[in-house]
């Protein structure tokens, strides 16, 4: 097994001082934590996300649709932390024309044209490329994607950066978001949250049992809280551990965490 290198990324909206375990050494805003993709698994990147306030309204394209020679974004959330009150846009309150959306995003009217849902610890949302999303402030999550920083920013609520209009309005779903792409986790046992052509999700707790034939290859395990061991290995919240199967995987009462396998030569 082998504990990931992990990045350190500012952004505007990022935390200066996130929950714990997490901290911040950086003089800027924490936005992500990146874990550096192995080799294994490179068509992957685990990230973790802080929010002290609104990232911008944004859109990633599917593979056909990235640019030469990189790949699209399909994502998915895990919540680990919300404020009252927090949340997140996932698609749109009605159908939208092109030139419905670009108006929108030009004016700024976009905001009324989104799709909010409060969030809560435990809540799971599978972002399909091309849906137009944006996570709110307050917000901590765990983020499995395909391995690209693809993003057509749509609306950035005045904030002095680039845009990437067209190409965003050409890519996006104009439309609601799917209900049935939303879930909430379970507290114990085991469940899988997503599974598909890119990578299978799923959360384990000490009372669960993985099916046989999951996660028998490379897996990411992600601890969400503490009393997780592997091979007699502490195995610490806030790390990603690379792992050849899970046999030897040992959780504590009430402990629990996430498994990710890529799903995409399957």
């Amino acid at each position: 097994m082998k504990q990931l290198a992990t990045r350190l990324v500012p952004k505007v909206w990022g935390h200066r001082n996130p929950p714990p375990p997490f901290t911040n050494p950086l003089d800027e805003p924490l936005g992500e934590i990146w874990f550096d993709p192995p080799p294994e698994l490179a068509n992957l990147l685990v990230k973790f996300i802080f929010t002290d306030a609104a990232l911008s309204v944004q859109v990633h394209p599917d593979d056909s649709h990235a640019p030469a020679g990189m790949r699209g974004k399909n994502e998915c959330w895990y919540i680990l932390d919300a404020e009252p009150g927090a949340k997140i846009a996932v698609g749109l309150t009605r159908e939208l024309s092109i030139d419905q959306l670009r108006a929108a995003a030009l004016d700024g009217s976009i905001e009324q044209e989104l799709a909010f849902i409060e969030v809560a610890q435990g809540d799971f949302f599978s972002i399909p490329a091309g849906t137009i999303h944006a996570i709110g402030t307050g917000i901590s999550l765990l983020e499995v994607q395909q391995n690209s920083d693809v993003t057509f920013r749509l609306y950035d609520y005045g904030r002095p950066r680039e845009l990437h209009l067209e190409d965003g309005v050409r890519v996006a779903r104009r439309s609601p978001y799917d209900p049935s792409l939303h879930r909430r986790a379970p507290d114990d046992g085991y469940a899988e949250l997503m599974g598909g052509p890119f990578f299978r999700v799923s959360k384990l707790g000490s009372d669960g049992a993985v099916p046989e034939g999951r996660f028998a290859g490379h897996t990411l395990v992600v601890p969400l809280a503490e009393g997780i061991s592997l091979a007699g290995e502490p195995l610490a919240v806030g790390t990603c551990t690379l792992s050849l199967g899970i046999d030897g995987l040992a959780l504590s009462d009430g402990a629990s965490l996430i498994l990710v396998e890529d799903t995409s030569a399957a």
